[in-house]
Order: C-alpha cells, then structure tokens, then sequence
C-alpha cells in the first residue's frame, strides 16, 4: 500500500514536470515522456514486490534505466520538434495581426518583430559607454542584443531598461542574462502584460474560494491522518468528537508549517511586485493526509535579489516554526527500543540518529531518557514537525526550482546553479544506495529539470550579507542529511 502511495504521488509529479517542461517544445504525447521517465520507478517497483525490500536491487538495474530513459527522452523530443516550415506557418499567423511585425520575406531565415526605423531606435537605445552593442540577432520569441558590457551591471540595465520603456513603452520585457560562455547579453520579449494587448477576461490571480475550500479538505483529511496516528482506530475517527479532537494536533500543526512556508514565499513576491497565487493546499485522504502546498508566481521576477529573498523566505518562515513544535512534540513523545526494520516513515520507532539536527533536537525535549538503543515513538505533533523538517529538507536541495535550486542560481548564476544541481541529484543517488529511504528523493529529483528560470536582471550579483545567509541556508540543509557522528553520539550519549 505504501509502495503504491509513492508512485502515485510520483507518478503526478511527473506528469506536472513533464508537461511543464516539454509541452511547447515537441509534438510527442506527453503521456509517451511520463511513461519514460514513469520506467525506472515501475522497474524497481517490480523488484520490490517480487524479491521483497530486503533484497537489494543490483547497481546495473539501478544505472541502466536511468540512462536508457534520458536517451529515450532526447530521441524523443528531437523526433517530435515542428519542422522548420512549421515554425514560420506558426510565426505567419500570429504576426498577422500586428502591423509593427515585419514579415519574412521569400528566402529569408529571420522573423523581425520590429521594423528598421526601429531597429535603429534600439540601438540608440545601448549608450557606448554603458554597452556596446555589437550585434543584434533576431529569434522567434526575442530580440538578442550582444556586445561588451562596460559598466557595472546593475546600472547598466537600470539605464537600458529606461531607454527601452521610452521608446516602446511597455512592448517589450528586458532581460539581461549571461551566457553559458559568461558573456552578459540583453534579450527583448514580447511583454503579455502590455496594456496594449487585448484581453476580453483579465487572468483571477486572487481565488479565495477555491483556496478556503482546498484549505478546509485538508484540514479534514489531515485530523482524520492524525487520528489514526494517536492510536484511534479509522472507524472511530469521526463517530465522537474526542476522534477529532486527538487529529487536532497533527493536523493544526502541519497545516501551520505549510502554511506559514507557502505564505513567506508569498508576501515576499508580493513585496517585489511579483503576481502571484494565493497558497493552495493538496489534500489526499491517506499517508500524511497533504501533498502539501504551493503558490504559482504568474510574473518575472525582477532580479537575483528578489528570486533569493522570495526563495529563501520560505524555509525560514516554516523552520522558525517547526523548530518550536518539534521540541514540543518530542517533549511529549515516548522513548521505545529501536524496531530492526526502521526507517524515516516509522513513526512508532524512529530512530533519531539519522539526522544530526533531528538527534540534537531529540536530546534537548528528551534529555537523559534519550540513550544508546534507544528509538522516539512520536506523538502526533511531533510527527507535523518533523515532517516539516523533512519538507525544509527537500525544498533546500539546490536543484532546479526547488527554493534550494532558486537560492543557488541567484548566489552564483544560472550556469553554475546547473552544475550544483547536477552534483545534487547524482550525490543524493549515492546517498539512496547507502539508505534506501532516499531513493524517492533520487528519483524526484531525477525527474526535475536543472536550469532555472532567469530573473530579469539575471547577471548583477547579491550582496555579501544575502551570500551568507545562502550559505547558512546550505549548512542547514548539510545538518538535516548528515547523520549523527560516532563521536557527538558518544559525547550526547545517545
């Protein structure tokens, strides 16, 4: 039952990245890449329910379909690219109705969504001694301005980005980028937020209703969990109100680290003028009766600065909490002998060894009752903090748009972020081999794509104090993962 619960779950984030990431780029089904990216779950799957989880799966059943089904899914978006013909029928059409597009001519490569009297007001836009423009290439969805950057980023796109506002108001976004070469490039999109374009409905950003409602059916899938966690049997959960009552703490204290997590990345968007949903939670009626929450950002973010203070406002604003409540909840825990088959979701008998900053929390609630052979039975509340130091835990990971993956790209840029995801994902790999419990995390992160989203000003660096506190933010994460040592184990008696 548990096993089908992952890969259900897994199976859902899948298809949402898959989508996400391949839809506009390749006429393949989708369902065809959630397939590919579903084989090596389903493989393993396979191997647990024959020989049994005790059995360890061999290195070449674990490498062989992760390397088959990266080929596969190239091959497969390579296949299904429109063809080049496509692409300019596609252009055609929706240029048609602009009369500031200029439409290829017979035999020419290029799209030019600005005339030339324009173009020449572009240029005139990069001031030689701010940016040398050298070269302007025209691309289906941009307009790419390189040269040589001579003067210090931040002002130079302040001063671009004004010169471009004047000429075509509110047309075009800017985004100021490096290369993978490292070269800074200014780009030119269409701006959907223009107030030229034409919108019969404007999009409903703020759902309050739906939001509520999403709210309340996990509050009621989440005591029903957490009923069922402090001992009481399914049925009775609901038959008197002591049932609900006793789902209370979980179920109030998960939702409140969720919660306060999605609402800090929230306000924080908000603050930088970055469109964004209300928190949405995803109630599901078993495991730990939420998938969690999310908020979506509907608007770039205007810079390095703003994706790292939206990115970590989250973890913070959650562990500032979680710490708390997991104290608490310990406090109330019970000690019991360590069950041979435990692991991160034995609840009954977890042994608190796994993580260095979960066995130091364990010993300040639990003092001297916490020794040698000894495992925590958690108290319901207890469960909603760690679970939320968990969830801190996975967010930290510096991959892709995990806040993690956010927090590395604007400390060092979306070309190195790259790299650090890609250490990432193949060192919690290595990890999964140690132990196993981590072999869902390999396979999510597996699954996520590495290169982020560029902010607008994507090349003008943080500051020293936001570089630290990134730092900090990574050290946590190191905390979490790391086992307790041999030595602070001797020295905590644990």
């Amino acid at each position: 039952m548990e096993l089908l619960l992952l890969l259900i779950v897994l199976g859902t984030i899948t298809y949402l990245i898959v989508k996400r990431s391949v839809a506009t780029i390749t006429r393949t089904p989708i369902w065809v890449f959630w397939l590919v990216m579903m084989a090596p779950a389903l493989i393993w799957s396979g191997w647990w329910l024959i020989f049994g989880q005790d059995e360890p799966i061999p290195i070449l059943l674990v490498i062989a379909p992760f390397i088959f089904c990266l080929l596969v899914y190239w091959w497969l978006i390579q296949i299904g690219r429109p063809t080049s013909q496509a692409k300019e029928t596609a252009l055609e059409t929706q240029g048609s109705g602009d009369p500031g597009m200029e439409k290829p001519t017979q035999g020419s490569s290029q799209v030019r969504p600005i005339t030339p009297s324009e173009e020449a007001t572009l240029r005139n836009c990069f001031p030689w001694s701010i940016y040398y423009l050298q070269n302007i290439d025209y691309r289906p969805q941009a307009i790419l301005c390189r040269g040589k950057l001579r003067s210090v980023p931040e002002v130079a796109y302040k001063t671009i980005k004004e010169n471009i506002e004047k000429a075509f108001g509110d047309r075009f976004l800017l985004v100021f980028q490096e290369s993978f070469q490292g070269q800074p490039f200014f780009a030119l999109v269409p701006n959907p937020w223009a107030k030229s374009q034409d919108r019969s409905e404007p999009e409903k950003l703020a759902r309050p209703v739906f939001a509520l409602s999403l709210l309340l059916i996990t509050l009621l899938t989440t005591t029903m969990v957490g009923a069922r966690m402090s001992g009481l049997p399914a049925g009775e959960v609901f038959s008197s109100p002591q049932g609900f009552f006793r789902g209370l703490p979980y179920s109030l204290g998960i939702i409140a680290i969720l919660g306060v997590h999605e609402l800090s990345h929230y306000f924080t968007a908000i603050y930088y003028k970055i469109r964004t949903t209300l928190p949405y939670f995803i109630p599901f009626p078993d495991f730990l009766g939420t998938f969690g929450a999310f908020i979506q950002m509907r608007s770039p973010v205007p810079h390095r600065k703003a994706l790292f203070d939206v990115a970590i406002a989250g973890p913070l604003g959650g562990l500032v909490l979680t710490v708390p409540l997991l104290i608490w909840g310990l406090s109330l825990s019970k000690i019991v002998p360590i069950a041979e088959d435990s692991s991160l979701l034995s609840f009954q008998s977890l042994d608190p060894r796994f993580s260095f900053l979960f066995a130091v929390f364990g010993k300040l609630a639990l003092g001297n009752q916490l020794v040698p052979g000894t495992a925590i039975h958690l108290h319901p509340l207890a469960i909603a903090g760690y679970v939320g130091l968990i969830v801190t835990a996975l967010n930290l990971m510096p991959v892709g748009q995990l806040d993690g993956g956010h927090i590395v790209h604007a400390m060092y840029g979306q070309r190195t972020a790259a790299i650090i995801g890609q250490l990432t994902r193949l060192f919690v790999l290595v990890l999964a081999f140690i132990r196993h419990d981590f072999l869902l995390w390999a396979i999510i992160l597996f699954f996520m794509p590495v290169i982020d989203q560029p902010a607008l000003n994507d090349v003008t660096e943080l500051d020293n104090k936001r570089d630290f506190l990134g730092l900090l933010s990574l050290f946590l994460l190191i905390c979490i993962l790391l086992p307790l040592p041999g030595m602070v184990a001797a020295w905590l008696n644990i």
